[in-house]
């Protein structure tokens, strides 16, 4: 019995972009509901959102039944906090707030076994499918089915980014240009610096033969994949019913009985 592939990593590798949606609410059926309308991956928080290893258990369980990844965006702790959601079945592990090149080495000691890192082996949760993956097929596929994030989005790594993209174990540079825009001091005006890093982040990523992703939208979705960008996370559940709902309440709430004809 092997491990599940990758589905992010199989459309990436075969030149295509994978395509994603982040979910804050932690209840099953929005991700199931998210899978089934297409997306390649569903991206999980736990850096910002209060949810616990439980719902990262109950998406995976969800998105596997369409073959649709889930990636976990991390708090940053010890090293069980960054490996669980692997255990759990998470397809890929983000990690926000990279801010050096020792640090993603050490992000990638944690997240990959021998001969890359020095992951601890268990094999006996969900990723190993409870011990029913043979240990040399189960460290064999976590290396190369299961992608290790890690997220530019403050200045401070940006001069070692050459480093960091040449990392053995670094599968996707991902950058948020939300937080680098504090970081950089313009959290609520465009900055040229922001365009740039972006840009860059992505010609960087390639030239060392990693992927890139980042966030987008229908409106830059071409502009990002013609910068470099194979994985782009499209929407986020709670936009989406923030726009439904305040769209009906602006519609029928307030009205008066005598202004219905």
């Amino acid at each position: 019995m092997l491990m599940r592939k990758s589905r992010v990593l199989r459309q990436m590798r075969a030149g295509k972009v994978a395509t994603s949606i982040k979910l804050n609410l932690a209840d099953p059926r929005a991700a199931e509901i998210a899978a089934m309308c297409g997306f390649d991956c569903i991206w999980i928080d736990l850096e910002h959102v209060p949810n616990a290893m439980s719902s990262v258990e109950d998406t995976v369980r969800a998105a596997k039944i369409y073959d649709v990844d889930v990636l976990t965006r991390v708090s940053k702790g010890c090293y069980s906090d960054i490996v669980r959601p692997l255990e759990a079945d998470s397809t890929g592990v983000m990690v926000p707030h990279l801010m050096s090149y020792e640090e993603a080495k050490q992000i990638v000691y944690y997240t990959k076994f021998h001969p890359i890192g020095r992951r601890p082996i268990d094999g006996g949760n969900a990723d190993g499918k409870y011990c029913l993956v043979n240990v040399e097929d189960y460290i064999r596929d976590a290396n190369a089915e299961r992608f290790t994030v890690v997220q530019i989005e403050d200045p401070e790594p940006v001069p070692e980014l050459e480093e960091i993209c040449a990392l053995p174990g670094i599968d996707m540079i991902f950058f948020g240009p939300a937080d680098f825009s504090q970081g950089i001091g313009s959290p609520t005006a465009p900055h040229p610096e922001i365009d740039r890093v972006r840009r860059l982040v992505a010609a960087t990523a390639r030239k060392h033969g990693k992927f890139a992703g980042t966030v987008g939208g229908p409106g830059n979705f071409d502009e990002l994949v013609a910068m470099g960008y194979t994985f782009i996370n499209t929407g986020a559940d709670v936009v989406a019913l923030t726009n439904y709902f305040q769209d009906i309440a602006r519609k029928v709430s307030g009205r008066n009985i005598a202004d219905v004809k």
